[in-house]
């Protein structure tokens, strides 16, 4: 075995967090560096959509565009991770996505812009799901891999709110393309902290199953297909060729994937881990919260920049309130767990959700402070469900399989970022214009867009509600906190030693 710590020991394993500081550090910063960059382009559609004359869809597009293939190779990343070897794999992935982000330059229309974040979200999934594994298996001790993933998440979640903040600052300096550029360095500092800090993988750790590239074809297909059907919805027409022939096509290459899984001997997705409830409510639970964070931060941006004409600086900032709550809403989260258990902690963390959306509702047209107070409520709501289901998720995941695991709570995430852009970008459309004027808005547009915000985020809080409530009420009764290990179940563990 080979490490940078002395205090690691024989089996890659760290004693306490301060110990596995350099590992930690430069995983905290390449999972920071991948989820910044699903919001950091959002402060700057509207100046995109002005420079490259772009409707929106289109930019609905150069959002979705890196969530959809993000969240399609997710899965693939991390088997390739679980066999190839994680940091192997996160090095190759940081330096593609390094260099991707450099190419921003060359592009001059959204076409070529929305083609690039595509295959920056490439090189994404070979990041995230092993960041994510990596801290997991850093430590021994449960607690220890619950506060680990805690920070894990909480960075990642500031990354993505921050993003915003971040970029609105940065245009008032420089044009949009530098916020891509910027990723370049940030990338090269990980890899260097990567190599240095994180032990390379042991072969008794990794597998030897092939690789399911169909599986990957086809779960690409399937979510691609039932995203580009919402946009052709709004530009071809709800019962057009085109239109139709996407939903048939997502419907089929979604059967297509179920069926291939279940036959394969090396299946990417084991489906029969859904049999268990932990497994399968994480994962749908993980949907509903970044359908309402996606479509929120999605929204708010244009709600921010057009209809109040705010700065992409003054627009950023109007987001610390997610950022805030982010941080401090932990206590809280930590105290439901503890207090009434996983799964009503889940129940409760939905209805603050379900609940600010319907807020959104109303508070878009009743000024900052209305929608501040309902950011507030979501975030709390996120924060509680995202921690508790993604260590859930993980830790219920065979030891050789943890790649797999981190992959499949994050690809639950991209699909709800991508379902909820497209919801949002589709309903605006239809409600209120599918082509964003240049300056300042009329008072008769800004009361239309008003109009469809109700209208959108009443739709989603019914969504949301009910996905992430269900996913809650499969998750078990554990009273667990990121002080206390967490407990798995007889039968968990029997999968577990049986794999």
């Amino acid at each position: 075995m080979t490490t940078t710590n002395a205090t690691a020991t024989k089996s890659n394993t760290y004693p306490s967090l301060r110990a596995a500081w350099i590992p930690l550090a430069a995983l905290c910063l390449a999972f920071f560096v991948e989820m910044v960059d699903n919001t950091l382009l959002t402060i700057a559609l509207p100046t995109i959509g002005r420079d490259l004359g772009s409707g929106t869809t289109a930019l609905q597009w150069v959002t979705g565009a890196y969530s959809l293939t993000f969240g399609g190779l997710l899965l693939t990343a991390g088997s390739m991770a679980d066999r190839l070897g994680r940091r192997r794999v996160l090095l190759v992935g940081l330096v593609a996505f390094g260099l991707i982000s450099a190419c921003v330059v060359l592009v001059s229309t959204a076409g070529e812009l929305i083609a690039l974040r595509a295959v920056l979200g490439l090189a994404a999934a070979a990041m995230a799901p092993i960041t994510n594994s990596l801290v997991f298996r850093l430590f021994d001790d449960k607690a220890l891999r619950m506060r680990a993933m805690t920070l894990m998440i909480v960075v990642g979640m500031s990354g993505f709110i921050l993003g915003p903040l971040l970029g609105g600052t940065a245009l008032a300096h420089v044009s949009w393309e530098w916020l891509l550029v910027v990723n370049a360095p940030i990338a090269l500092i990980a890899f260097i902290g990567v190599r240095l800090g994180v032990p390379a993988d042991r072969p008794e750790d990794l597998t030897d199953d092939a690789l399911d590239l169909p599986g990957a074809v086809l779960s690409i297909a399937a979510i691609g297909l039932a995203c580009y059907s919402l946009t052709s919805g709004v530009e071809h027409g709800w019962v057009s060729v085109v239109t139709i022939a996407s939903v048939v096509g997502a419907v089929a290459a979604g059967f297509a994937f179920v069926r291939h899984e279940r036959r394969t001997p090396a299946p990417m997705l084991d489906l029969g881990l859904f049999a268990n409830g932990t497994v399968r409510g994480a994962a749908i639970a993980q949907v509903g919260t970044s359908i309402a964070m996606a479509s929120v931060m999605f929204g708010l941006i244009l709600h921010f920049q057009y209809a109040y004409g705010w700065s992409p600086v003054k627009a950023g900032l109007a987001n610390l309130p997610l950022i805030v709550t982010m941080i401090a809403a932990t206590p809280l989260s930590e105290w439901l767990a503890k207090q009434y258990g996983h799964r009503i902690a889940c129940l409760v963390g939905a209805g603050f959700l379900a609940g600010s959306l319907a807020g959104l509702s109303w508070g878009v047209a009743h000024g900052y402070l209305a929608i501040a107070v309902c950011m507030v409520l979501m975030t709390i709501g996120l924060r509680t469900v995202m921690t508790i289901c993604a260590v859930a998720l993980v830790d219920a995941m065979p030891a050789n399989r943890t790649s797999i695991g981190a992959a499949l709570n994050d690809t639950a995430q991209e699909v709800g970022t991508s379902v909820g852009t497209a919801v949002v970008g589709t309903l605006i459309a239809v409600l209120v214009t599918t082509q964003l004027p240049a300056g300042t808005w009329s008072d008769a547009l800004v009361a239309s867009f008003f109009h469809g915000e109700r209208i959108t985020y009443a739709v989603l809080a019914v969504v949301v509600g009910l996905v992430a409530a269900g996913g809650a009420l499969t998750l078990t009764d554990s009273h667990s906190t990121e002080e206390h290990p967490v407990e798995e179940e007889p039968a968990l563990d029997q999968a577990v030693s049986t794999r």
